[in-house]
């Protein structure tokens, strides 16, 4: 218990810090050059025991009101605003079918050791001073009062740095268990946004010595469908479970042959990995995460379903291939 506790204070510590100023700005394919430690992962040992209502950063670090007013934030493509709480923290504030999502896909990631930015579910509240809103204006009233937020932490340390990306087809990470088991992830919610953008680097020199951190910062298009741009969708069950019964369809010479998708490069040794941790993830945690993300209880139902049905894919694939060895 000694050492679950040191590991979830240093860990804390890092995901309260690993938060990010806004993203802006068009998909440049550049990486850090300077030299320092690459993190992408971290052992999350057991995901049990994992808090999927608060995520890793805890009740603590949620936002508090008042919210005062910022501005607008008219990057990207979703309606988002910034703003401060009642201990002056910043969060970026968003609405829409990217909100729920998000939340639940960073819980799910974290658990299972992938980096995230803290993300809260506000089901109802009210900002000061809001004026001259644009995309925002149908979500927020006159009065500032809004529901079904998701609010992401922003601080300035580590540093975001702005146009620096790492793109899934060129990374540091190109052929390790840990980048395939976050493609894996991918697959399992139906993210199909692969943009360069949507996967930062931050700067961390807190400890004394410079690392950097690898994170996928956008997991919004998610829990839909799976497809091109004429067919997929974001936070729609009854398409994301529609293609639930072929998620995998099977192995070919090692690798994991999907139902969607063009990764063909997954080894059933890449998914027997991500299954120590995955595999260890409840019901009850899914349900949990998914209702205090913004779920409704139907939404919960059919979302816990499907994603057990596709995490039981997973494992009897990984069984038939350790079992013909």
């Amino acid at each position: 218990m000694r050492l679950l506790a040191v590991r979830q204070l240093v860990l804390s510590v890092l995901v309260v810090v690993l938060t990010v100023a806004p993203h802006q700005g068009g998909d440049r394919k550049k990486e850090a050059a300077a030299p320092g430690e690459k993190v992408i992962w971290l052992d999350p040992a057991d995901p049990s025991l994992f808090d999927f209502q608060y995520g890793l950063a805890g009740s603590e670090q949620a936002p508090r009101p008042p919210f005062s007013f910022v501005n607008e934030d008219l990057s990207r493509t979703t309606p988002k605003i910034n703003v401060t709480d009642a201990r002056g923290v910043r969060w970026n504030v968003k609405w829409g079918d990217e909100a729920v999502p998000s939340i639940f896909c960073t819980r799910l990631a974290s658990a299972c050791g992938y980096l995230v930015e803290p993300e809260y579910f506000v089901a109802s509240g009210r900002i000061d001073k809001v004026h001259d809103l644009q995309r925002v204006r149908r979500y927020v009233l006159d009065d500032g009062s809004f529901v079904n937020a998701r609010f992401q932490l922003r601080t300035d340390s580590p540093k975001y740095l702005k146009g620096e990306y790492w793109p899934l087809v060129n990374n540091p990470f190109l052929g390790s268990r840990e980048f395939a088991g976050m493609k894996i992830l991918m697959l399992l919610v139906s993210n199909w946004d692969k943009r360069d953008s949507n996967f930062g680097i931050f700067e961390d020199a807190s400890a004394g010595n410079r690392r950097y951190l690898y994170v996928q910062t956008d997991w919004g298009a998610s829990l839909g469908r799976f497809g091109n741009p004429f067919t997929r969708s974001k936070w729609n069950c009854k398409e994301f479970a529609d293609q639930t019964e072929g998620f995998v369809e099977g192995i070919d010479k090692g690798r994991i042959k999907w139902g969607f998708g063009d990764w063909d490069d997954i080894r059933v040794s890449d998914a027997r990995w991500l299954l120590q941790y995955l595999g260890k993830i409840t019901d009850t945690q899914i349900r949990l995460g998914l209702s205090t993300s913004g779920a409704t209880a139907q939404e919960t139902d059919c979302y816990a379903q499907a994603l057990r049905q596709r995490i039981d894919q997973l494992q009897r694939a990984v069984a038939v291939q350790t079992t013909r060895k």
